[in-house]
């Protein structure tokens, strides 16, 4: 018995349908049963697996066509084996399955069926390119699978909307890095502006100090020189004026010794008492 898998509802990227194709292999079960009893015993595994399988006891029904696997390696078994491992969300074995019934199976159909699994497998483990090429050999066997048609433009368009975003996100990260290195350069900016401005100030300050300094160094110097050294002409005026109060002077110098002389030549001399 075999189960197609057909995951791929629009929504949620799976579809429930399941596709038993039985008629083609059950004369070949038949014919294996009536031959040996290994055979009949691989039969009756994968008959307890199918069981288990549709009462969805996926765990039981992985153990059942484990043993029919390998009791003879059965493409049936690892198909089934390959379906049971998926409805367990165990994708990568489920895919390991799928690729070894891919290995051993001769039918179109299984092929077909196989491959479209492989894709919804692939799909599932968010392996979306190699469920497209998967969807793509399932149709190369049977291109009227209205199924893996539909699966494969849901999934390429899924994969569109994926790089989108991807490239989105690699242009809003690219953007904020920028904004972050723009912001950075401009922080550098300012605090090298504040720098110059902070040395510029200093200079000035250092400028100023030694402007102070020096002009207190010259104030001694400058008091000094501003000191009156004596107006040329009020000199050259005291001069004048003292010659001419030595000229009175000896005026009248000569006016007293004069009165004098006149004095002396009016006095009486002395009777002699003799």
């Amino acid at each position: 018995m075999f189960y197609r898998m057909d995951y791929a509802k629009y929504e949620e990227m799976v579809f429930t349908k399941v596709n038993i194709l039985a008629g083609i292999y059950a004369v070949v079960l038949m014919a294996m049963a009536s031959t040996s009893a290994s055979a009949q015993s691989t039969h009756q595994q994968l008959r307890a697996g199918d069981t288990h399988y549709l009462n969805e006891q996926y765990e039981l029904a992985e153990e059942s066509y484990r043993k029919a696997k390998e009791k003879d390696g059965s493409v049936q078994a690892a198909y089934n084996l390959g379906n049971s491992l998926y409805a367990q969300e165990r994708y990568e074995e489920a895919v390991n399955q799928y690729l070894a019934t891919i290995g051993s199976a001769t039918d179109d159909d299984l092929l077909a069926d196989t491959y479209y699994n492989l894709g919804n497998a692939h799909v599932a483990n968010e392996k979306l390119e190699e469920g497209i090429e998967a969807y793509k050999r399932a149709l190369t066997y049977n291109s009227d699978d209205e199924d893996a048609i539909k699966n494969l433009l849901t999934t390429k368009m899924l994969l569109r909307q994926m790089q989108q975003q991807q490239q989105q996100q690699q242009q809003q990260q690219q953007q904020s890095s920028d904004q972050e290195q723009n912001e950075d350069q401009e922080q550098q900016q300012q605090q090298q502006q504040e720098q110059e401005e902070g040395q510029e100030q200093s200079e000035d300050q250092e400028q100023q100090q030694g402007e102070e300094q020096e002009s207190d160094e010259k104030a001694p110097d400058d008091q000094q020189q501003q000191q009156p050294q004596g107006d040329p002409d009020k000199k050259e005026l005291d001069k004048e004026d003292a010659r001419k109060l030595l000229e009175i002077i000896d005026k009248e110098e000569k006016k007293v010794q004069e009165k004098l002389r006149k004095t002396k030549g009016k006095s009486k001399k002395p009777d002699k008492d003799w």
